[in-house]
């Protein structure tokens, strides 16, 4: 019916109108039971009174409205209901599905973060107090260099450049022990 077809007749005077609904009672008299009906239902108590309140905030939207419901009782079971077989539906689906998402990645925790920046810290300071040599030397041999490589680009022999790496590395070593390092 088009606004213009009613009659002043046909619009309730406040005296006529319905009494306000009482949500606050609605609520008292069905939340326990829906929500007891619900955990039964799904075996899940946080499901349960998630979707409980749902069925609620649906009911007021719907009395603001000016649609509030004959029997609030079975009103919210059949929308609660209508709410757990949608959120049953969606979870198949999603079970269904995950097998094609992308698994996030799982990176270290902030403890192993923390602990590796030290390390490097540890290591950076270290490799400062070497000689030019010694640290281009240990350097290249950490990047995979082979020795003779090595030995060709500081300008020693072979010999040398094994002796060499030997020891710097004992004294890096040393170093790192006396700074706290603990490997493994």
């Amino acid at each position: 019916m088009q606004p213009s077809q009613l009659s002043p007749s046909m619009i309730p005077t406040p005296s006529e109108a319905p009494p306000p609904f009482a949500i606050e009672a609605a609520y008292e008299a069905h939340a326990a039971p829906l929500r007891r009906w619900l955990t039964a239902r799904m075996r899940d108590p946080d499901a349960a009174e998630d979707i409980t309140q749902e069925a609620f905030m649906k009911l007021v939207r719907e009395v603001q409205l000016g649609r509030a419901p004959n029997d609030p009782g079975a009103w919210l079971h059949r929308v609660a209901a209508n709410f757990a077989t949608s959120r049953g539906r969606r979870i198949t689906v999603a079970d269904r599905h995950a097998r094609w998402l992308v698994p996030p990645h799982v990176g270290p925790g902030p403890e192993v973060s923390v602990v590796e920046d030290e390390t490097r810290t540890l290591l950076d300071e270290a490799l400062a107090d070497l000689p030019s040599t010694d640290r281009a030397a240990v350097v290249l041999a950490a990047a995979g260099h082979r020795g003779p490589e090595i030995a060709t680009r500081i300008g020693r022999t072979d010999g040398a450049t094994r002796t060499l790496l030997c020891r710097v590395r004992a004294r890096l070593r040393v170093r790192l022990l006396e700074a706290g390092y603990e490997p493994g």
